[in-house]
């Protein structure tokens, strides 16, 4: 039997997204439905030598519209890349943004918007609860979300993750009129990221999926949508990996990276709180480094989450049921794609444990891990994720 074609569609949650391919042709249309005629283009420095950043360019100017390119954005963005941002917003007079990009064209894009009306200094702004204290939501300057990868979400997120350089932490900013106005996901956009990018941030994604699932508290609507989202991860990201021109597999690892960002409006992990302190401290790949944390942090968690994977297993179709067909899966999965056992193996070994468990402790993520996460159990994870301990 045939394999339908990837659908067309519009979907209004969380936010409007134009979903299907060839769908980046409605930019400057979208542009228009939300009052931008100057826009600035905010992606990285390796996507800005691309052909496609330069026809996205040619072709708002094309309608008419003002629009300029700034890609000075690192792999896990600065204060400083932010701060250059709203430097080239302001001198471009620009009144919209487009992120086009991964997670740091995304986060940056969207604290460049924010950042540009307010008088504060930046990281007065960072918050551990949403609209932190100071900020002007008035002032917030619309943005488009474009994203050329699967993993993070963020395009259907309302927050951004900066590092601060004199502290190494990062700092999340969030409010709920940092979420894209619009988003376009394209297929097409993705068909040139290499498979092991394809594959670290698609089980990025799947950390999301995951650890919104077991995070704590009733939260039915995100349950299911985590669900689902890993279904299609299970699915369609070997499929993205081994065919990177697949637009079928290209088209749902977008949704299943959205809907992952969308679930874990519940919560967050010590995934997470881990592989933010890594990423900070190492500056290590944030998907990467999140597929080495899951099983050590699955194993930490597990006399918590043990009745989910019960149902996640089920549903999931898994040859083992329960709490360890889910561990083998991701054991499997991490394999398959040749992700490291250990995070010794990405260079980082115990000289600074103590400073890492208290960051990863002190992470925004922390409070809705399954199991309370303290300085201890951070220690614990970080310890046997190093010697490859699990169980």
């Amino acid at each position: 039997m045939a394999r339908a074609p990837l659908p067309s569609a519009n979907w209004h949650y969380p936010t409007q997204v134009r979903f299907g391919i060839g769908r980046i042709s409605e930019l400057a249309q979208c542009c228009a439905e939300l009052g931008i005629t100057r826009p600035l283009v905010v992606t990285d420095a390796g996507l800005a030598k691309l052909s496609m950043i330069n026809r996205i360019l040619t072709s708002l100017r094309d309608t008419g519209m003002a629009a300029s390119l700034f890609s000075q954005v690192k792999g896990n963005p600065v204060g400083q890349n932010v701060l250059d941002g709203v430097d080239a917003f302001h001198d471009g007079g620009h009144d919209g943004v487009i992120s086009v990009g991964g997670g740091s064209a995304m986060d940056a894009g969207k604290v460049i918007a924010m950042y540009q009306g307010q008088s504060k200094p930046l990281f007065d702004l960072g918050v551990h609860a949403e609209g932190g204290a100071g900020m002007d939501p008035d002032r917030i300057a619309p943005i488009i979300a474009v994203p050329t990868t699967a993993g993070t979400g963020s395009e259907t997120g309302r927050a951004g993750l900066i590092t601060d350089e004199a502290t190494e932490t990062k700092r999340i900013f969030a409010h709920p009129r940092m979420m894209a106005g619009i988003v376009i996901e394209d297929p097409t956009l993705c068909t040139g990221l290499p498979g092991d990018l394809t594959s670290w941030t698609g089980i990025d994604a799947l950390a999301h999926c995951f650890e919104a699932l077991c995070a704590p508290g009733a939260h039915p609507m995100a349950d299911g949508i985590a669900i689902e989202g890993m279904r299609l991860v299970k699915e369609y990201l070997p499929r993205a990996v081994a065919d990177g021109e697949d637009l079928e597999a290209r088209g749902y690892m977008l949704a299943a990276a959205s809907m992952g960002s969308t679930a874990f409006q519940k919560g967050l992990g010590a995934i997470h709180s881990l592989s933010h302190t890594i990423g900070a401290l190492y500056d290590t790949h944030h998907g990467l480094t999140n597929a080495v944390y899951f099983p050590y942090v699955m194993d930490y968690n597990r006399a918590e989450i043990s009745e989910k994977m019960d149902r996640l297993s089920a549903y999931l179709g898994l040859a083992n049921p329960g709490y360890t067909g889910v561990l083998d899966w991701i054991l499997e999965t991490r394999q398959a794609y040749g992700i490291p056992h250990t995070i010794s193996e990405m260079d980082i070994d115990d000289g600074d444990v103590d400073r890492v468990a208290a960051m990863s402790a002190a992470d925004p993520t922390a409070p809705t891990n399954p199991v309370l996460l303290d300085a201890d159990g951070a220690r614990r994870i970080f310890l046997a994720s190093l010697e490859g301990r699990i169980g």
